[in-house]
C-alpha cells in the first residue's frame, strides 16, 4: 500500500515538473518574441510602473518597498551605464575603452545589456506590486527621509558614474547611426597630405 502512495506522489511530482517545464518554454518563447520591440517593451514597463505608483499612492503605504525598489533600479542603472571591461578595475589584455583620440575605436559593450536591464526592472516592479497586497511589507516609516536619502544616493552615484564616463571618454548610448566617410570626403576635408 505504501508503495502505491509513494508512486502516486512521484507521478504527481513528475507531472508538475513537466507542466513547469512546458510553462517555462512557453514563457521563454514569448519573451524572445519581444526582443526586437524595445519601444513597446519599455512602454509596457512604464505603464506597469505607473500602475505600481498609483497603487502606492492609493494605499498610502509600502514606502520601504518603494525605497528598496529604487535602490535596486539604481543598481541596475549603474550596470547598464558601465562598460563590460572597466579599465580601473581590470587592466587586462581584452578590449579596453579608448583614452586618447588616436586610439582605435572600440564599440561600447555594456556590463548589463538593454534586454536584461528591461527584464530585471519589469520583474522588480511585478514583485514590488505583489508585495503591496501583503500588510507584512507595509512597515511604517517617515517617507520624506527615505526620499531625500535616495535622491542624495542617486546624485552621488551618478556624479561618480559621469566622472568615470568623462575620464575614459565613452558614451553609453548610441546617438544616431555612424556614417562612413569615404576616401573622397576625407581628402576634401584636408586630411590627406598635400604634395608641394
Amino acid at each position: 500500500m505504501e508503495g502505491g502512495v509513494g508512486g502516486d506522489a512521484a507521478l504527481t511530482a513528475a507531472a508538475l515538473n513537466q507542466r513547469r517545464h512546458e510553462f517555462s518554454k512557453l514563457f521563454q518563447f514569448y519573451l524572445d518574441k519581444t526582443t526586437p520591440h524595445a519601444l513597446y517593451r519599455w512602454i509596457g514597463t512604464f505603464g506597469f510602473a505607473s500602475l505600481y505608483a498609483l497603487r502606492v499612492f492609493y494605499v498610502q503605504g509600502f514606502y520601504i518597498v518603494t525605497y528598496g525598489l529604487g535602490i535596486y533600479i539604481l543598481n541596475l542603472l549603474i550596470g547598464f551605464l558601465s562598460p563590460l571591461v572597466d579599465p580601473e578595475l581590470d587592466p587586462s589584455d581584452g578590449p579596453l575603452l579608448p583614452t586618447k583620440g588616436s586610439d582605435e575605436y572600440k564599440p561600447f559593450i555594456r556590463r548589463l545589456p538593454e534586454f536584461k536591464f528591461w527584464y530585471a526592472i519589469t520583474k522588480a516592479f511585478c514583485v514590488a506590486f505583489l508585495m503591496t497586497f501583503f500588510s507584512l511589507f507595509d512597515v511604517p516609516v517617515f517617507w520624506p527621509i527615505l526620499l531625500i536619502y535616495w535622491i542624495v544616493l542617486f546624485v552621488l552615484t551618478m556624479k561618480r558614474q559621469i566622472s568615470h564616463m568623462l575620464k575614459y571618454k565613452y558614451i553609453p548610448f548610441n546617438i544616431g547611426k555612424q556614417k562612413y566617410r569615404g576616401k573622397r570626403e576625407a581628402a576634401s576635408s584636408g586630411n590627406s597630405p598635400r604634395a608641394d
